[in-house]
């Protein structure tokens, strides 16, 4: 709930402060594109470095249970300590909201309920597919497809005009 309600905050303020900026400044958004460009390629070869590099495993009943509060206090600095968040809602959903005209808000309603069911499916499921990461071969597997979709998003957010 606290990662859908902090990127709902953030969609919002990517349609409703960075799309602005972004009509108003066209500069800004050749600036931003070629940044989240390079982030994203630099992000996806370091996904692959770690899938031939690392090995993981995931191993919940060795973990000690955290208290709430400091299950709170992660999940919110894991949020607003993320450069991607900030590339993906107020960069990338708030320039793409302009396309929208008057009707970004909707736009940004429909990105926050995407987002709802992103994150409460990410969470329930994670109890399924904890067994799946104990093994690392998963996490290489992951990383590599995280590779992937990150190189794919930096292309495309350089070929969209």
């Amino acid at each position: 709930m606290i990662c859908a309600l902090c990127d709902a905050a953030l969609i919002f303020g990517g349609v409703l402060g960075f799309g602005y900026l972004v009509r108003e400044f066209n500069y800004l958004q050749t600036f931003v594109r070629w940044g989240g460009f390079a982030f994203l390629v630099i992000y996806g070869l370091k996904s692959f470095y770690n899938a031939y590099t690392m090995s993981r495993e995931l191993r919940p009943a060795e973990l000690a249970v955290p208290s709430l509060a400091k299950t709170i206090l992660v999940t919110l600095a894991f949020t607003w300590l993320n450069p991607h968040v900030y590339l993906d809602t107020l960069v990338l959903i708030g320039s793409y909201s302009t396309k929208f005209g008057k009707d970004s808000l909707i736009f940004g309603l429909g990105a926050t309920c995407a987002s709802f069911v992103f994150f409460f499916t990410l969470g329930y499921a994670a109890r399924f597919l904890a067994p799946l990461f104990s093994k690392p071969v998963a996490w290489k597997i992951l990383e590599f497809v995280v590779g992937v979709i990150m190189l794919a998003l930096a292309f495309a957010l350089i070929s969209a005009v």
